[in-house]
């Protein structure tokens, strides 16, 4: 666990809280969007003349309480793949232990991967892909900090200690990212998300965002 993991646990916020959260969901979110507009744009040329395919990728994932949204990122693969290899990926790193993960590369390091192309690598490399989610920030979909969104099938995979991180909207920033990013295990991963909504709140959500960007700096797969 990190430094932020091993506080003490305060209780879960309050509807003033949350609104406090979603104010700066919004206020950060529009800012980031205005800020980063040109390189958005860049990106989303680069993608398409660099492959075949859309430039935004569209995916359904789950949001709070399991509720289904459609989640946007910058496409990093061909277009045309199935998820098999992903599957089952996922599918053994939440069956093995942490020590196997760490010589695996971590989470959701699928190495050599055929799909992704070579801008993608860097997109994923650098979590620039992930820029386009701002708008499911603005669209009340996903928060700035919260558990990672997942697909519909990796919910169910889930046991039930793990399912209370369904109880938070999720985010594009979280307390596994800030505490080693892929090179943290699964079952490490999900724990974390658990504990943060044990004890989120405004100032953790703040202290996340800050050691995000150092974070990024360091490297590590989206």
């Amino acid at each position: 666990m990190t430094h932020l993991a091993e506080r003490r646990e305060s209780p879960a916020p309050g509807r003033g809280q949350e609104a406090v959260k979603r104010a700066l969901d919004i206020m950060l979110a529009s800012a980031l969007m205005v800020i980063a507009a040109p390189l958005l744009l860049l990106l989303l040329f680069l993608v398409r003349s660099t492959s075949a395919g859309p430039a935004l990728f569209r995916q359904e994932r789950l949001g709070r309480d399991m509720r289904p949204f459609t989640m946007l990122k910058l496409r990093s693969m061909h277009v045309g793949n199935d998820d098999r290899m992903h599957r089952a990926y996922v599918t053994a790193m939440l069956a093995a232990d942490g020590e196997a993960q760490a010589r695996d590369g971590g989470l959701f390091k699928l190495t050599d991967d055929p799909r992704v192309t070579p801008l993608g690598m860097w997109l994923r490399r650098t979590s620039l892909d992930e820029l386009p989610q701002l708008i499911n920030v603005l669209r009340g979909d996903m928060s700035l900090v919260g558990p990672r969104p997942m697909l519909p099938w990796e919910g169910q995979l889930l046991a039930a200690p793990y399912r209370p991180r369904f109880t938070v909207k999720p985010g594009m920033t979280g307390l596994w990212q800030v505490s080693g990013r892929s090179r943290v295990s699964m079952r490490t991963a999900l724990e974390l998300d658990v504990e943060y909504t044990r004890r989120r709140g405004v100032f953790l959500d703040v202290a996340i965002l800050v050691r995000t960007v150092p974070a990024l700096l360091r490297g590590g797969t989206s």
